[in-house]
């Protein structure tokens, strides 16, 4: 018999910490990225908006800008929810 612990069904407990602790880590992460996505939504005209100092940039810079952003984030959202629940 190995000198790992187990639990009554034989299972390997540090195998199961160690799981339990990533769990909790990406749910955190996913937390974090729901409270981010939230931020972007509250401040969109301040981050997203036209900016009266930069004349060359145009409507679709600006549009391009808020598609990258917002895509990374949905990536990001479905990445850390996907560990957080599936791991």
């Amino acid at each position: 018999m190995s000198g790992t612990p187990r639990d009554k069904e034989g299972k390997n407990t540090n195998s199961m910490q160690t799981f339990l602790f990533f769990r909790i880590v990406f749910a955190l992460l996913f937390v974090g990225t729901l409270v981010a996505g939230g931020f972007l939504l509250k401040n969109f005209q301040t981050l997203f908006g036209v900016d009266p100092t930069m004349p060359s940039e145009g409507q679709s810079s600006r549009a391009y800008s808020k598609v990258q952003i917002f895509s990374i984030w949905a990536h990001a959202v479905l990445l850390t929810g996907a560990l957080a629940l599936f791991l």
